[in-house]
Formats: structure tokens, C-alpha cells, sequence
């Protein structure tokens, strides 16, 4: 199988630095792959050299467009082509969720991101449910930034539960800001990212941005606003029963939290997972569950992920047995 290349450029983005993507797509698809005097010649059995055509031709029309591939990227790539559903990558390059304060576009990288993206602009209250990496938390926050923008909403408001406040919070130098302030952080180091630091304080001094422990949100209603409940896995029933009925009018609501990372002492029930079963079917919710082939960090964070998963199968089966 040959296959020619229009551009030196577009034949050196399909080698990838120290022929790196080369090396990944023959891994991924067992074919040897040459390059030779502009064309990509494949070798190997018949299915596969069809298989590592349609993804190399695909890989062609990402280069066309201006998108560089990285390894996860070009894994999921082969991986879309295997079950012959290649054209959804195409439909999230052109779904653009925000742009960021460097004005670069922010696009869902795995079809569980974007099922995800669409709940969100769908309904009122979306649950994400899933592994570190899987972008929960930043989506939810790049959708923000883009209602705001908008005008759709007229403030955003995060927050997350600090697990030790009813406890040792107490003992931790400083007023309650400083005291809650690492509960906080993951959030402050999303936003900054995509509305970038200089805007993020300003919103803040104008009351635009909140950012606040899940205890702060008892007796408000939360109307025009964006409201993210980050790490809600860490809530107990009450709590999430108490945030989620803070929704006023003219509002969204997402709660992300990881099922497996659970804080909370012994014999106490996640309101997260309870959430999940209480609001099943429920118009106007929608449930989003993501897993490990929608990590996006390093190749290594998704293999940790599945390792994890498999032990814990392997745990449930023998206390069954």
C-alpha cells in the first residue's frame, strides 16, 4: 500500500519528531511503515494495512488542518479507526468549547468528553463521574468562561468540599481564607489557565468569580450563575442534597468527583454516588460516566487508571468468593 504526500511539511508531520508517530501507529497496528521519496508505503497483513491506511489518511486531514498530534491523540486516532467511527474526531475539532486568554481554542479530545460537553449545554444539572485526567474539571470551567462571555450567565461560582473542615481545619495556620485555600487550589489553577490570572482577579474583585468551600453555599440561591461542585465525591448526602437544591433560575449546575477517591471517613455515604442513583432518569439531569479511555494526560496516568480499575475487580472477586 502507497500512499503520497502533497507537502514536505505535511510528510514531516506524519513522521513526528525522531519518527516518533511512525514508531506509535506501526505499535498500535502491528504494519512496518516506510518513508520513501515522499510516499508512505505499508507492509503487513491485509486488514491491517487497510486499518493503518484509513488512519493515516485521517492523520493527513488532522496535519491539513493545522492539528499537531500528540501520542494520546494519535492513540485515540487508531483507536476511533479500529471501530470505524473516525469521522468523530472531526466533529470535535470543529466544536470549539472557549477560546482561552491566549485565544487558543479549547476542544474535547475523547467522545465521552464530548457526550459530556453536549450534557452540559443540554441540561441544567450535568454529573460527571470519573478517573484524574479524564478533564471533568476543566471542561466544566471552559464552559463557564464561555457563558460568561456570552452572557448566558452572569457569574461563576466554584467550589468543592474541604474534607477536615469540621475537624482539623482548626489547627492550620491563618484566617479561614488561608485555611481553605489548598482545598481550593486545583480550581484557581484551572481558571487560570484558560481566563489567565490578570482576568481572574478582576472578575474576582468584582464579585463576577467566586470561589468558595462547599460550606459557604448553606442558605443562598444561586440564580444567572455557573456553578461547579468539584472532588463531589467527598460530599455527604446531606451536603449534596444542600447544594444541589441552592440551583435557582437561569442557572447550570455541573458536579464532577471521582468515585474511587473517596475522603470521607468510614461508614460515611458519598453524596455523589448517592446523587447518581437518586437522580437517574431525571429531566433536565444528565449523568455523564467517563473511564480510562478518556484520560488525556499522560499515556502512563491512563494505564495507572486501568491497573487500579483491574485490582479493584480482582479485590471484589475474591471477597465473593
Amino acid at each position: 500500500m502507497h500512499i503520497s504526500f502533497e507537502t514536505n511539511e505535511g510528510y514531516a508531520g506524519l513522521s513526528g519528531l525522531n519518527d516518533r508517530n511512525i514508531a506509535l501507529l506501526e505499535q498500535e497496528l502491528d504494519v512496518e511503515i516506510l518513508l520513501h521519496g515522499g510516499e508512505v508505503v505499508i507492509q503487513g497483513e491485509e486488514k491491517q494495512v487497510h486499518l493503518a491506511e484509513k488512519c493515516i489518511r485521517c492523520l493527513q486531514e488532522l496535519l491539513r488542518r493545522g492539528e499537531v498530534p500528540d501520542p494520546a491523540k494519535l492513540r485515540y486516532l487508531t483507536a476511533l479507526c479500529r471501530e470505524g467511527r473516525e469521522e468523530a474526531l472531526f466533529e470535535m475539532l470543529d466544536d470549539v468549547v472557549a477560546l482561552n486568554y491566549r485565544s487558543k481554542p479549547i476542544r474535547c479530545r475523547t467522545l465521552g468528553q464530548m457526550a459530556y460537553v453536549r450534557s452540559m449545554r443540554r441540561n441544567e444539572l450535568t454529573l460527571a463521574i470519573g478517573p484524574a485526567g479524564t478533564g471533568k474539571t476543566y471542561l466544566a470551567m471552559a464552559m463557564a468562561a464561555a457563558k460568561l462571555k456570552n452572557r448566558e450567565v452572569e457569574r461563576i461560582i466554584l467550589t468543592r468540599p474541604a474534607v477536615e473542615a469540621g475537624e482539623k481545619l482548626g489547627y492550620l495556620p491563618g484566617d479561614l481564607v488561608q485555611k481553605v485555600d489548598p482545598y481550593l487550589r486545583p480550581l484557581y489553577d484551572a481558571l487560570f489557565d484558560i481566563m489567565g490570572p490578570d482576568a481572574s482577579a478582576r472578575l474576582t474583585e468584582r464579585g463576577v468569580l467566586e470561589i468558595a468551600p462547599l460550606a459557604f453555599m448553606r442558605g443562598r440561591t444561586l440564580s444567572n450563575a455557573f456553578i461547579i461542585l468539584d472532588e463531589a465525591q467527598n460530599t455527604t448526602s446531606e451536603q449534596m442534597k444542600m447544594f444541589l437544591t441552592r440551583l435557582g433560575e437561569n442557572s447550570r449546575c455541573i458536579v464532577t468527583g471521582d468515585p474511587t477517591q473517596i475522603d470521607l471517613p468510614k461508614g460515611r455515604v458519598s453524596g455523589l454516588k448517592e446523587a447518581v442513583e437518586v437522580l437517574e432518569g431525571i429531566s433536565g439531569v444528565g449523568i455523564i460516566q467517563l473511564n480510562s479511555t478518556d484520560v488525556v494526560r499522560h499515556e502512563l496516568v491512563r494505564r495507572i487508571v486501568d491497573a487500579y480499575e483491574q485490582y479493584a475487580q480482582t479485590r471484589a472477586g475474591g471477597d465473593n468468593a
